[in-house]
């Protein structure tokens, strides 16, 4: 039924793409395949074919008082452009939880206090030493791969799992684990 068909895309020559195989139809959407994920994951249907390098700004957390004090803090480390920024929560390592806004450039994570407006950590691409969560996590996981893979020529390995373990602290190893509900997900913290 063409009335289902994603109208944003172009058409050619009546078809909906010059590769038949193109077919962008709600059936597809709803259970395909997305990259880099190898089908353990299935993108939202708002992101799956997003068309602008700047979908995941928000303009909330980029707003005209606090734009210019950001800007020039990435100025100072050499950063020019942001590719995504959403708010998500940080977890500590003795468990607790703060809420941190996240920003994303071509070589950093910046970690920003929304109440003092000011820089909390600046962490370099290359390490990778935090544990957070994001409403957003396919999206950011999509954008953290193209800025490695785009940076470094180097291909970040996305393992999707509801269990795994890290370092809280040099001594302290600890699990989280994941389980879907009725209610919704229940996440569960053990120490090991």
């Amino acid at each position: 039924m063409d009335r289902f068909k994603d109208q944003r895309w172009p058409k050619y020559n009546d078809k909906e793409s010059p590769n038949e195989d193109d077919d962008h139809s709600l059936e597809e959407e709803d259970g395909g395949t997305s990259e880099p994920f190898g089908g353990a994951k299935v993108r939202r249907k708002n992101s799956r074919y997003r068309e602008h390098s700047g979908d995941y700004l928000h303009s909330s957390l980029i707003d005209e008082d606090s734009r210019e004090t950001r800007l020039a803090l990435l100025h100072s480390h050499r950063d020019t452009s942001i590719r995504f920024t959403d708010k998500v929560l940080k977890f500590t390592g003795s468990g607790k939880m703060k809420r941190l806004i996240f920003i994303l450039t071509d070589f950093a994570i910046y970690l920003i206090d929304p109440e003092t407006e000011a820089m909390t950590r600046r962490i370099a691409l290359a390490a990778y030493d935090l544990f957070m969560d994001s409403t957003q996590k396919t999206e950011l996981v999509q954008v953290l791969v193209d800025v490695t893979k785009s940076a470094s020529d180097y291909e970040l390995e996305v393992l999707i799992c509801n269990r795994f373990e890290y370092n809280a602290s040099t001594s302290l190893v600890k699990e989280v684990s994941f389980e879907e509900t009725e209610v919704g997900i229940k996440t569960r913290f053990k120490w090991k």
